[in-house]
């Protein structure tokens, strides 16, 4: 894969590796397909082995991107028609059986714009486990989910990966959806974009600040991670649209780019966007029978 180049997706890293491929050179260890769901287009990268691993960068499972290109033109349905693509895709991701409890994970800093994507989606997210333990009853159609925002390392002096594991301990969930932002190799797919993976997720990998991973391995119990692009470092940029101009990509990087960061100037509401949209799919995902405009009652 080219390193003028970052990026956390793998649709993006399967398109690079394409790029610098000799003609009629297979992907080895990968495997790739598109659906459309309405409106809305999903991808699926699966790495199948080390082979894979290593032409892609990133270790191997299944990463599902839904694009959302219908929902940015305002189309009409499309923000349903996102929500059942992304909630479907999380199903099978998750693969719970009925009442197994999940925790729900909002990784970032609500304080800084473009890495809020994490917490201000737990905003939208119907946290059930308490009513399901005082109202058994009243609440048995609905499946146990718990709620946490981790913070970062430099304003709680706790790593997230720890926070995550010791609340992971105390709530015992089967699974866990971590949310958090991403970075993009196209300014296309900022905030157009989200990114689902059963590999887990290393917080802070979108800012080149990379901290603990969160993933079965480190925690115990299937960590499906969630994401969004919001940033594109400037060397990333520069080298992509040198690319897309027809020069040369290696020599158009510019010296420390990777210490800057590009964001949409209106990313404020398209993290707002970004996260209603996920916390709802995580609300459709979890509790069967629910729907949009159930979800809109409980979350009044």
């Amino acid at each position: 894969m080219n390193n003028a180049v970052r990026t956390d997706l793998a649709l993006e890293a399967r398109e690079l590796w394409r790029e610098g491929a000799a003609a009629g050179e297979a992907l080895a260890g990968v495997e790739a397909h598109e659906i459309a769901r309405g409106a809305i287009t999903v991808s699926a990268v699966d790495i199948l082995d080390a082979e894979g691993e290593r032409a892609l960068g990133k270790p191997r499972g299944r990463y599902v991107t839904v694009e959302l290109d219908a929902l940015a033109r305002r189309e009409e349905n499309a923000f349903a028609d996102a929500c059942t693509a992304i909630s479907e895709q999380l199903n099978s991701l998750l693969k719970l059986e009925d009442n197994e409890s999940v925790l729900v994970a909002g990784l970032g800093n609500r304080g800084i714009t473009p890495d809020a994507v994490g917490p201000e989606t737990i905003d939208w997210v119907m946290a059930t486990r308490h009513l399901k333990q005082t109202l058994p009853e009243d609440f048995a159609a609905f499946r146990p989910v718990s709620a946490v925002c981790s913070g970062v390392l430099g304003t709680t002096g706790v790593e997230s990966g720890e926070l995550i594991a010791a609340v992971a301990e105390r709530v015992q969930p089967d699974a866990i959806i971590a949310i958090d932002a991403l970075a993009a190799r196209s300014i296309d797919r900022l905030c157009r974009t989200v990114q689902l993976s059963d590999t887990g997720i290393v917080p802070g990998s979108g800012v080149g600040n990379a901290r603990t991973a969160l993933s079965r391995e480190t925690i115990g119990v299937p960590v499906i991670a969630v994401g969004v692009p919001t940033v594109v470092d400037a060397g990333t940029l520069v080298a992509d649209l040198a690319r897309s101009t027809g020069l040369d990509a290696e020599s158009a990087a510019i010296r420390g780019g990777e210490k800057l960061i590009v964001t949409p100037r209106d990313i404020d509401k398209n993290i707002r966007d970004a996260a209603k949209l996920i916390g709802y799919s995580i609300n459709l995902a979890l509790h069967s029978g629910l729907t949009l405009a159930d979800v809109d009652v409980l979350l009044s």
